[in-house]
Formats: structure tokens, C-alpha cells, sequence
């Protein structure tokens, strides 16, 4: 069994550019970049990486957060982080955190997606795994180099960074 599980929903951090595309035609790549990046810091494999949606969180509604929660209850995983966009995130947080599931569950995003030079994905995935490995039991958000109680952070609209509430 593996000690972490992680689940893709999509999200700014998943979207690359297609070929010829603007600004405007961010698509999501066949792949998550969460094994790359892992590979690239020789994290070892003793994590499972699940792709259940492909969707910009402004998309999702709560029939993708039931499909997240339902995986987040089957896995005998006490360690989940979930990669998400960063708009929504905190509406899925309190979504799940709803269930009071006996397991530590984090989400995190990207401002800048994986694949640009100047992303921060990198940086949250692997704050994020820890995160999920070190916390207690409950629903998390780590974002920016702080791992929120779900309840107690929010995006600044104005900045796009997490901050406490």
C-alpha cells in the first residue's frame, strides 16, 4: 500500500500551452506533472497518483467534489494531498472537511502552471506532500510555504497568494 495518495483534479497547475496557443487556450496535458516533479527530486515511489478530473476549478461544482470525497473515503490511504485550482480550493476543503474523515488531507495548486519556467507547482507539491505525511487528521491547504486548517485561510483576490483568516 502506499503511504501517500494523490489525487489530480486539474487546476492551473496541470495546464500547458498546445501547440500555436495563446493566453486564452491553456488545455490540460494527458499526464499530471506531479510524477515528473517527483521524479525530478528523486522522491522515492512510494506513492499512488490518481488523475480523477481535468478541470479548472471554476468548473467544478459539487458532484466533482462528491467523486474527490468518495475516493478520499475508499482509500485505505491516512495520506492524501489533492492538486487543485486554486480558486475553488477552499469550497473543496470544506466540502470534504464536512465528513470529518480520520485521515490528513491537503490540497495545493500552482499560480503559474508546472510546465512554465517560473512555477511555483513544484515548491507546493513537494510542501504539500509533507504536509499530508506530517499533520495531524483533517483538511488542509498548502499554499505559499503555509499549511492552513482549511477553516482558516482564503486567496487574496488581490494578490493571489494564501493567507490566514
Amino acid at each position: 500500500m502506499a503511504s501517500l495518495l494523490i489525487i489530480t483534479t486539474g487546476g492551473t497547475f496541470d495546464k500547458e500551452y498546445g501547440r500555436g496557443a495563446g493566453v486564452r487556450n491553456l488545455t490540460f496535458g494527458h499526464e499530471s506533472a506531479v510524477n515528473d516533479i517527483f521524479r525530478r527530486a528523486l522522491v522515492p515511489s512510494d506513492w499512488l497518483d490518481i488523475k480523477l478530473l481535468a478541470k479548472d476549478s471554476l468548473d467544478m461544482d459539487d458532484q466533482d467534489r462528491a467523486k474527490i470525497l468518495a475516493l478520499c473515503k475508499a482509500t485505505p490511504c491516512a495520506s492524501i494531498m489533492i492538486t487543485h485550482g486554486t480558486d475553488t480550493m477552499v469550497a473543496t476543503a470544506a466540502f470534504i472537511a464536512r465528513r470529518r474523515l480520520p485521515k490528513t488531507i491537503v490540497l495545493t495548486g500552482a499560480a503559474q502552471p508546472a510546465r512554465m519556467r517560473d512555477t511555483d507547482a513544484d515548491f507546493n507539491l513537494g510542501f504539500a506532500a509533507a504536509a499530508a505525511q506530517c499533520k495531524p487528521p483533517g483538511v488542509y491547504v498548502a499554499m505559499n510555504g503555509q499549511a492552513f486548517a482549511w477553516d482558516r485561510c482564503r486567496k487574496n483576490p488581490d494578490t493571489g497568494v494564501f493567507e490566514a483568516i
